[in-house]
Formats: C-alpha cells, sequence, structure tokens
C-alpha cells in the first residue's frame, strides 16, 4: 500500500495548476459549516503545494444532487470557511469545467487557491465519465488526490483523473494510507481487531476477511448478539439476527481455521427499555429474561479485552460495543477506549480506528487524540477492512 506517488515525487511546481480532490463534503446549518474538521484535514496539501509555486484548484462534492444544480448544495459558502482555516484568501468558481474555470485559474498569482463548484452537479462526476474527466484535467498540469473517504468510488474526480494526468497522494492521503498499512498492510503482530456496531448484515464482508488477516477479533454491539445466539445463549428481545446465526458460525469456522481467537462477551448489561439511563443490570449471558435486551458489554468483558491489547502489538477498531448514545450504556466502549489509547499513548500498541460511528464513540471518551490514527472515511475505511481495492488508492500507485 506504500508505494504510492507522493506530492514530493511532482518535480518543480512553479506556476503549475494542481487540481486537489478534497474531500469538504461538511456539516452545514444555516448556510454556515459547523465541524470543521474535513476542511482542517486538507490545510497541510494545501499549503504545501502553495509553498511550491503552485496554483490550487481544489475539487469537491457536496450532498447528493444526483447530477443536477442544487442551490443549496453549492460549494460558494464553504470557500469563506476554508479561507478562514488556510489563513489565505479563496477564490470561487461557480463551476468545475470551461474556459471561463480556466480564465478563472490563470488569474490567480502563484500559491493563489481557487474552489470550483460541486462536481456532483454533473452527472458524469459519478459515472467516472471520461468525456467530462477530459474537461476537468484540461484546467490542470497534475491532479492530487487528498480525499482517501471517497477513494472507494471510481468517479471523475477520485480516481479517473489520474489517468489523465500525473497524480500524486496529497499529504492527508498518505497519512491516511500509511497509518492504515500499519494496520493491516504489513502490521507489527499480534494483530486485533474490535468490530462493534448494530448488525453482522452489514458487515459480513468485513468479518470474513478479518478473521483471515488478524490474531484475535473481538465483536461487540448488537452484532455480538447474533454470534451470542449461534452459541446457544438467551439474548432475550435484543438486537439479534437469527437468520444469520449460520452465518455466525461460518466465520467462526473461518476463524478456526485461520487461526483467530473470536473474542465475545463474557457478561452483558441489560435493560428493559431502550432509553438513556434505564433500570439496568449486569448479568451472565444465560442470565437474560425474555423482555431484557443487551445495550453493553459488562465489567468483565471489558477487562477481557483489555487484557488482549495487552498481548496485542497493534488493534484496528471499527464500531461501538455498545449502545454508546445512551448513557450509562457507554461505559464498555468508553472503558475499552481509554484502554487502548492509554496502551497507544505509551508506545506499547499501534491503534487505528475508523467509521463514523467509532470517531464519534473515540470523540465521546476523550481519547481521540491519543490514538495513533483515527480515519474520519466511513465507507472507504470500511471497504478498505474488507480487503477491497479503493480505485482512488489504485489509481496512484507507481
Amino acid at each position: 500500500m506504500t508505494s504510492f506517488k507522493r506530492i514530493s515525487d511532482a518535480g518543480n511546481l512553479t506556476g503549475k495548476v494542481a487540481l486537489v480532490r478534497v474531500d469538504f463534503n461538511v456539516p452545514m446549518e444555516n448556510g454556515l459549516v459547523t465541524d470543521d474538521t474535513r476542511l482542517r484535514a486538507a490545510v497541510d496539501t494545501v499549503q504545501s503545494l502553495r509553498t511550491a509555486g503552485a496554483k490550487v484548484a481544489l475539487l469537491a462534492h457536496f450532498g447528493r444532487p444526483k447530477g443536477e444544480r442544487v442551490a443549496e448544495m453549492s460549494l460558494a459558502p464553504i470557500a469563506g470557511a476554508f479561507a478562514k482555516v488556510l489563513g489565505a484568501n479563496v477564490s470561487f468558481v461557480a463551476d468545475c469545467k470551461g474556459e471561463h474555470v480556466k480564465k478563472a485559474i490563470a488569474d490567480l498569482q502563484p500559491a493563489g487557491v481557487i474552489l470550483l463548484e460541486n462536481t456532483r452537479f454533473y452527472k458524469g462526476e459519478e459515472a467516472g465519465d471520461l468525456d467530462l474527466a477530459k474537461e476537468i484535467a484540461a484546467l490542470g498540469d497534475l491532479f492530487v488526490n487528498d480525499a482517501f473517504s471517497a477513494a472507494h468510488r471510481r468517479h471523475v474526480t477520485t480516481a479517473v483523473l489520474a489517468d489523465l494526468l500525473p497524480a500524486y497522494a496529497g499529504i492527508n492521503m498518505e497519512e491516511e494510507l500509511t497509518a492504515l498499512d500499519k494496520a493491516l498492510g504489513n502490521p507489527e503482530r499480534p494483530v486485533m481487531a474490535i468490530v462493534g456496531g448494530a448488525k453482522v448484515s452489514s458487515k459480513i464482508d468485513l468479518l470474513k476477511n478479518l478473521v483471515t488477516k488478524v490474531d484475535a477479533l473481538a465483536i461487540g454491539g448488537g452484532m455480538a448478539n447474533t454470534f451470542l445466539f449461534g452459541r446457544g445463549h438467551s439474548v432475550g428481545k435484543s438486537l439479534c439476527e437469527r437468520d444469520l446465526m449460520e452465518t455466525a458460525k461460518e466465520i467462526e469456522a473461518i476463524a478456526k481455521a485461520s487461526g483467530c481467537d473470536i473474542i465475545l462477551p463474557r457478561d452483558v448489561v441489560v435493560a428493559k427499555e431502550f432509553k438513556a439511563h434505564a433500570a439496568h443490570r449486569v448479568c451472565g449471558l444465560d442470565e437474560v429474561a425474555d423482555d431484557e435486551m443487551i445495550l453493553d458489554a459488562g465489567p468483565q468483558s471489558v477487562a477481557i479485552l483489555a487484557a488482549a491489547m495487552d498481548v496485542a502489538k497493534t488493534v484496528v477498531w471499527n464500531g461501538p460495543l455498545g449502545a454508546f448514545e445512551l448513557e450509562p450504556f457507554d461505559k464498555a466502549t468508553v472503558s475499552a477506549a481509554k484502554a487502548a489509547a492509554a496502551r497507544a499513548k505509551s508506545g506499547k500498541l499501534i491503534a487505528v480506528a475508523g467509521g463514523g460511528d467509532t470517531v464519534a464513540a473515540m470523540h465521546h471518551a476523550g481519547v481521540a487524540d491519543d490514538l495513533t490514527f483515527i480515519s474520519t472515511a466511513g465507507g472507504a475505511f470500511l471497504e478498505w477492512m474488507e480487503g477491497k481495492q479503493l480505485p482512488g488508492v489504485e489509481a496512484l500507485r507507481r
């Protein structure tokens, strides 16, 4: 995975136009950006190109306009927000192809930055249309992809441009790929994966891939209930995909054949209502009443996870261990996250986490800055964990 081209490989960039794919699909409210995390993630790449004397033309999407011009999905308000984060002027042009766009870029001074309009206003973007790619490619001299979050799609601005222009990974992309390579590509062993979330059905490919690559797989959240049910334990009225019991058994069989240890909860936190601060209790696996639901892993289960982390050299984490959005059913996720963070901070563990709920859970636990790396990419992170090739990454290989 590390054999991709970097900006440092691009040579002299003075006066060159860099088309930079960024992820500016940020939360907005009343025309204002409410979370600038993704804007800040693009700064290092943009500043690196500006320092090298390049003109920077930013390509991004926002929302799902489905090939139509949707006023509320214009990137115009984001230009000002990014300018504040960057500490430099960012102009805007209400299109992403054509002679008027080319002129707007030509009018930039070296180190100037311009944000082009939402690439998804064109149907050809998501279709990977070559004609659209040629029109956009005509605007620049090189292509830089800094949007790992969209790398699992073969869109014009995530992959096809790399067929038409010299293509390089941006700094954020580079950091992401390097961290992921350390987690699963060429990890320090033993490797432990923690996978949580609601349903097995959404992560079948992920689980089948992981058990062939890691030394231990801890399963939590609602999906653990399906495995527990498959082992003959009562799960009451918990979320449980009973129709996937055989799939769970198949995954366990693959794990056994691959030498991967499956770690499931040994004790659980149950309640009769799915709400914050509902009356609850900790019980053993065979003590769940018919009218109770499992909402979190218990303290014994967390202790087992922490002990497994003491053996592991690398941990890759996706998904919470319980209904972490409802107190007190966040305890297992928070405690395990703190255990991973403490070991990572002391240099005993490489801890990489990713996926939407996972990022939120790590911030909730207050450990986001202590893990080795947190990926903000959702679908791309999952497809990478599933062992799939990502078109936007493959296009950058040497």
